[in-house]
Parts: C-alpha cells; sequence; structure tokens
C-alpha cells in the first residue's frame, strides 16, 4: 500500500479541484488524481481556452465596427499566432493557480490515471492508495459521427479551438453551446461558417424565442445556418473535408463535430467495484452523490443533469461534505443555469415555454427587448431578450431566460430569485441600478402582467 487517504478524488478539472478543496478545508487528508493537468480538460482544452477565443473575436469584432462610437481603428487586423500563445498563457495560468490552491490546502497530486479496485481503493499505474471516500470527477469524451473518426482535418472542439492556422472556411456539426460558440467565434475573426444542426433549431436546449434571436444575429456574422440537416458521406481529404447535409453538400477547409459527449468512465474499473451505471452510460448515485459502491462518489458530467461545470463544482462542495459527515445539501438540477457564450450570450434556468406548457402548467409569459432600456443603446448592446415563464396563480417562475451580450451573468438573479422562491411579483418591485443592462430582467417581471415601463 503506498499511502492512504481519508478522500481521494479521481479527475483534476472543475469538480474535482473543488472537491479535493473543499475536503482539505474539512480538515480531511485528500489526494487528487489527474493523468493531465490540473483544471483538466475545462481548464486546459474546452471552456477556458473557448473563452478566451470568444473575447478576442469580441474585441476584433469592436476594433472594426467602432466608427459610429467614436473610434476609428485603422488597419484592424488578427494575430493568430499571438491569439493561440494568449489562450495557451490563460490555460497555463489558471492551471498553475489551481495547483497553487492545492498546495495551499495540502491536497496531494498523484499524477497518473486513476481506477478504483473492488475494495473501494484507488489504482494509479503500479501503486495501491487506501482511501475513507472516493470521488469520481472524470468527466466525458467527444463523440464523433456514427462512421467518422476524429483526426486531421476532422476535428472535436479542441481541434477548433487549437488550430495552427485560421481557415478560411469550417463546418461545424451541432448547435448546442459548444458548435454555437465555435461558430460565433470563427465568423466574427472572418472566416466562412457553416453551422449544421440535425434538430429544428439551433441551441435546441433552449426556448425557440432565444433561439430565434441568436439565429438573426449569427446571420450577421459570416455564419451560413443549416438545421434538420444530419450530415452524411464525410470525407476527408487533404487539403480539405466533403460532406452532404440535408440535401446539400459543400466542401471546407476544416470540419468539427460538436454533436455529443460520453462520461469518461471507461478506465475507472466500474464494474468490479460495484458501481452501477443507467443505461446512457452515467453513474447511477443519490441525491448526495453516492454511487452503489458505499464510499464512492460520482459527480459532473459522469451524472445525470447538465454536463456544466459549475454543476460539477457544486456536486463536488456536497460529495465530500456528505463524505466527512458535515451539514449540507443535494443540488437541485432543476436550478442549474445553462450558459453559452455566443455572441450574443444565452443564459437559462428552469423550463422553457414549451415545457411548461408540456407539463401541464397554466402559465402567464413576461417578454422584454434589451433594446427598451436605456443602457442597451448607451453600451451598443441592444440585440437581446429577457423571457420570464410564470405560473399564473401563484406567480413562482418557472423557468427564465435571457439573451444578450451580458445573459451569463444577467442569470444569476433569477436562479436566486426561483432558488429563494420568489416570484416574478416580488422580482418586478426589486429597484434595479440604472442604467444597467438588468433593467431589462425588472420590465420583463413587470411584462407578465402586462406593465412594463418600457415596452
Amino acid at each position: 500500500m503506498a499511502d492512504s487517504y481519508d478522500v481521494i478524488v479521481i479527475g483534476g478539472g472543475p469538480g474535482g479541484y473543488v472537491a479535493a478543496i473543499r475536503s482539505a478545508q474539512l480538515g480531511k487528508k485528500t489526494a487528487v488524481v489527474e493523468k493531465d493537468k490540473p483544471g483538466g480538460r475545462c481548464l486546459n482544452y474546452a471552456c477556458i481556452p473557448a473563452k478566451t477565443m470568444l473575447h478576442t473575436a469580441e474585441l476584433y469584432e469592436h476594433a472594426r465596427n467602432s466608427a459610429d462610437l467614436g473610434v476609428t481603428v485603422e488597419g484592424a487586423s488578427l494575430d493568430w499566432k499571438a491569439l493561440g500563445k494568449r489562450r495557451a498563457k490563460v490555460s497555463e495560468t489558471l492551471a498553475g493557480g489551481v495547483k497553487m490552491l492545492w498546495d495551499k490546502n495540502k491536497v496531494a497530486m498523484i499524477e497518473g490515471e486513476g481506477s478504483l479496485t473492488a475494495e473501494g481503493n484507488v489504482m494509479v499505474g503500479d501503486s495501491s492508495y487506501e482511501a475513507g471516500a472516493v470521488v469520481l470527477a472524470t468527466g466525458s469524451v467527444a463523440l464523433p459521427i456514427p462512421g467518422v473518426e476524429f483526426g486531421d482535418r476532422i476535428l472535436d472542439t479542441w481541434g477548433a479551438w487549437s488550430l495552427d492556422e485560421q481557415p478560411k472556411k469550417i463546418a461545424v456539426v451541432g448547435a448546442g453551446a459548444s458548435g454555437s460558440e465555435i461558430a460565433s467565434a470563427y465568423g466574427r475573426f472572418g472566416t466562412e461558417v457553416l453551422l449544421v444542426e440535425m434538430l429544428d433549431q439551433i441551441l435546441p436546449l433552449e426556448d425557440k424565442d432565444m433561439a430565434k434571436v441568436v439565429e438573426r444575429a449569427f446571420k450577421k456574422q459570416n455564419i451560413t445556418i443549416a438545421t434538420g440537416a444530419p450530415v452524411e458521406n464525410v470525407e476527408a481529404g487533404k487539403g480539405s473535408v466533403k460532406f452532404s447535409y440535408g440535401g446539400e453538400s459543400a466542401e471546407v477547409d476544416y470540419l468539427c463535430i460538436a454533436g455529443g459527449r460520453a462520461p469518461d468512465t471507461e478506465p475507472l474499473n466500474l464494474s468490479e467495484a460495484g458501481v452501477e451505471t443507467e443505461e446512457n452510460g452515467r453513474i447511477k448515485i443519490d441525491s448526495y452523490q453516492r454511487t452503489t459502491k458505499d464510499g464512492v462518489y460520482a459527480i459532473g458530467d459522469l451524472v445525470r443533469g447538465p454536463a456544466l461545470a459549475h454543476k460539477a463544482s457544486e456536486e463536488g462542495v456536497v460529495a465530500v461534505e456528505h463524505a466527512a459527515g458535515a451539514d449540507t445539501h443535494p443540488v437541485d438540477v432543476e436550478l442549474v443555469p445553462g450558459a453559452t457564450f455566443c455572441h450574443p450570450q444565452v443564459a437559462s434556468v428552469g423550463l422553457t415555454e414549451a415545457q411548461a406548457k408540456e407539463a401541464g402548467h397554466d402559465i402567464k409569459v413576461g417578454k422584454f427587448k434589451l433594446g427598451g432600456v436605456g443602457a442597451a443603446t448607451v453600451y451598443d448592446d441592444r440585440d437581446g431578450l429577457v423571457k420570464i415563464v410564470a405560473d399564473s396563480k401563484y406567480g413562482e417562475i418557472l423557468g427564465a431566460h435571457v439573451v444578450g451580450n451580458r445573459a451569463c451573468d444577467m442569470i444569476s438573479e433569477l436562479v436566486d430569485t426561483m432558488a429563494l422562491e420568489g416570484g416574478y411579483q416580488e422580482l418586478a418591485r426589486i429597484v434595479h441600478p440604472h442604467p444597467t443592462i438588468s433593467e431589462a430582467v425588472l420590465d420583463a417581471a413587470r411584462a407578465v402582467d402586462g406593465w412594463a415601463t418600457h415596452q
């Protein structure tokens, strides 16, 4: 036996690294098993690189289109190599920050790939580690199109964000959060983008009204959109990729597949350890993240609910608090906000209007366009919408949806209101600072009863 720990976390991504820090804060001897870099896929290959690239896309777009604001930028150009260096530096900085936090909290990092033993302990290479509790936090892996393999000019999302050259043409398959972010960044970089979605709308998990706002904005960003269009007949050559979609054909420099992910459970030895999975491959858990094996917890993309970094982080906290016998409360996956950082941003929580109706709710809906508040004109940020879906009898907010350049910050106010069981009536009476984009939330709440001030 190499060593023993009170808690071992397998996976150092946003769920795992937060779980480890919280465990150490509770006085537990803690280790993290990580086969790559602190921060895992999110910090090094996904969320953070994506947002770094998207931020540059926003700045580049402003530089080229700010003359009406009184700022003329002559000769604005995109330095692709410099952008790549900054993307890598941002991830390196944040990964170093995670390692610093582990060191500060006396969390040991065990380098390698971890798996469970039949006893519920952890193997890393040839070394065995005894664990009072184990938290599985290995995240997910990309799924290709059936019959198509990643490689060369067939990219996963990291492949799209880490290209050595800026392509003239790129196709993105899957218009969910990841695909929409890639399309929005590359379109604003000046690349010709084809965004293909098999379902009947882009951002298929979002409310239809919000997807329509984003679609209109995308069409101004050098993006061609095709919905209801499965991709077929993919042929990757040395210099391009040919394929068909919805009765059309295309040839592009690169094809990025952003259509889905699966739990990364293969290395974990779940079956021998007695950890059961659902039919979809996700690990069975109870409300405190406990698996079917005593002392083993699972979080993040491995379990039910949306595959989001912030959900994983909170689940990690719950898991280690429960393992330590501390007071805790389960994560309400219905109140986990979605956040997509395309332009304009999209954020939501709870039910869409269609879902609320399908569930049998008698609803009232309030909508307010961002352009109606003064700050939207001041900050040249008029493309957007706030929508509130509420129960007509008691005023409970069943769902809230925001499109706009600050949507992913604005949604927290609506999540808080729902979590604290406030209704749209209370939200409609809360004083919001002026001039801010958040005043659109105020007017959307008032719009439910038809008295939005600036409608």
